[in-house]
Formats: structure tokens, sequence, C-alpha cells
């Protein structure tokens, strides 16, 4: 029996150096490249921003509903029916002018009969009610024809001179109020007018635990009653303070400790601890440290990253 044996070229030194090299090259290639995907893997993907040096103010918004103070009530004097009335609902009316008048039950009966026998003897038992004050018809309860008792309420004059508008004021907000003090009042449609804190009234909301505080506008103003409007009360203002964006501040789950990320480089974000001054809108002031107009502060992708941070910096 034979045994056949396959013949392959022989293989030269020089050729084998050769398939080594190019086997060695090949594997440090493909590990440089893994670790440069790696590389790029690892960094956060972030967008950043500048700290801004402008003014800021810490304000509240609360509502203020438009309402006359004084009213005074116009009452029958006596017993009958209303033999004319000369007001309309939201009519204005001055001082003195005569509002009802009021014919008793007896004059109708008692007064014709002995006007009939006795033409000399003059009885018309019609009652005069003038307005006891001046300013515009509120409430209008009886007309011509009704019958009204002594004392009943026949219309409301509401003051126009003592137009204000009411605001509910928290009672732990009242540091933030005084008299004198100007109101910003943005009327529906955003028309803004401006207001004059008058006075405090002297009762404080059992349940909400808010204090009612007249805030008194110019008299030129035709505004109804019982519209709402919002009060804008300052708490505090800045002038010329570094502050940033929300998004740009960290913080513990207590709200005790706040930082940012920090760029030292264009691919480094470290961890900067800050204090915190007011907030105005979507701003923060940061009262420390002091930053500098060319540092960068990491805006999104922040959250989660360690104390030292791969990044890359995106668009916005």
């Amino acid at each position: 029996m034979k045994i056949l044996a396959l013949k392959y070229p022989p293989v030269t030194h020089a050729a084998f150096i050769l398939s080594m090299l190019i086997l060695l090259f090949s594997c440090k290639g493909k590990d440089a490249g893994d670790d440069e995907d790696t590389k790029v893997a690892s960094q956060t993907p972030v967008t950043v921003t500048t700290v801004d040096s402008s003014a800021l103010t810490d304000y509240i918004d609360l509502n203020a509903i438009s309402t006359t103070l004084q009213k005074n009530y116009v009452k029958a004097n006596a017993n009958g029916y209303i033999h004319q009335a000369n007001v309309q609902l939201g009519s204005n009316v001055s001082e003195g002018e005569v509002l009802f008048t009021i014919k008793t039950k007896e004059s109708e009966t008692i007064g014709n009969s002995i006007n009939v026998l006795d033409t000399t003897f003059k009885f018309s038992g019609i009652n005069k009610i003038k307005a006891p004050s001046s300013g515009f018809i509120s409430q209008l309860v009886h007309q011509t024809g009704d019958y009204v008792q002594d004392g009943e309420q026949l219309a409301v004059i509401s003051d126009r001179s003592s137009f204000a508008f009411l605001m509910q004021l928290p009672y732990e907000l009242k540091q933030y109020v005084r008299l004198g003090q100007h109101v910003d009042l943005t009327l529906p449609g955003g028309v803004k007018i401006p207001g004059v804190v008058r006075s405090f009234m002297q009762s404080v909301d059992t349940a909400a635990q808010t204090q009612g505080v007249e805030i008194k506008i110019s008299a030129g103003q035709q505004i109804p009653e019982n519209l709402v409007a919002r009060a804008r009360i300052v708490k505090s203002e800045k002038t010329n303070t570094q502050s940033l964006q929300k998004t740009a501040i960290l913080a513990n789950e207590t709200q005790t400790d706040f930082w940012v990320m920090k760029l030292i480089n264009d691919s480094t974000a470290v961890k900067v601890p800050v204090k915190e001054g007011i907030q105005a809108g979507d701003r923060v002031e940061i009262l420390s440290p002091k930053f500098a107009p060319q540092d960068r502060i990491i805006l999104t992708g922040n959250y989660g990253l360690p104390d030292t941070a791969k990044v890359k910096i995106m668009k916005p």
C-alpha cells in the first residue's frame, strides 16, 4: 500500500517575516480604532452657556378684584306703592336728588274721599325719597307700581370715589407691601394701569389666611366692578448681578447643595459649587463664586455627570 504525500512549495524566510509584520500591524490598527470609538462613546453630548450680568426682579402676582368699598342703601320711608321711579340701573345720581316717590295706601282711600267732600283740603300722601350720597345705581330692587313696606330696600348707590381694587394678600407676604407702595395692575387683555396701596383691611380670612389690601387707581379710569386683575408685588430687585438659567444649576435631593458643571477645556467639565440668590422667571442669581464672562457652563446634558466628566460640545 502506497501513501501519497502532498508537496507544498517551500516558504522562504523573508516571506515568513513579511507575513508576521502584516499581521502585527493589522492588530495594532484594530486596537487603536477600538480605543478611539470607546473614547468618543464615553463623551456626553452637552450644550453650554455663559453667565449674564443684568437686572433681576423677584416678584409674585396676586389677584385683585375691582369693587366699590362704600355703598349706600336707599330704603322706603312708608308703606305704600311706588308712584314714580326716577332712576335706572347704572345711572349716576347726585346727593339730594329725588329717586323715588311713594304714595301711601291711605291716600288712595282717605285722601281721595276727603278731597271730594272738601276741595280746599289737599292731601296727596306722596313721600319723596332722596339720594343720601352721590354715585351710581349698582342695584335696583323695585320699580314703579311695586308695593313696599317701610324700611324695605329700594336701590343701592355705589360711591364712585371709593372705587378701588381689593387684593387678597397672604399674610406671610405682608412684609413686601407697605402703604403708599406703587403696584402695577394688569387687566384682562394685557392693559396695565398703575395703582397705589391705600389701606389694609382690619381682618384676615380664617381659611385662606389672607388680608385684603386696597389698591387705589386714578379717578379717570372707567372700570366695571368685579373685574379680576393681576397685581405684581416686587419682593426684591438686583441690578448688574450675575445669573444663569435654571437648567444649568444642579442640586441634591434635599435642595441644600447646588453646583454647576464648568468646562476647563473643550472636552472636560468639573463640578463647581455655587450659592443661589433670588430667582426671576427662568434665571437664578449666582452669589458665589464669581464667574468670568468667558467661562462656559453646561446648560443641557449636565444631569448625572461626575465631578470630572468627558463631554462633547454640541450646537444648541
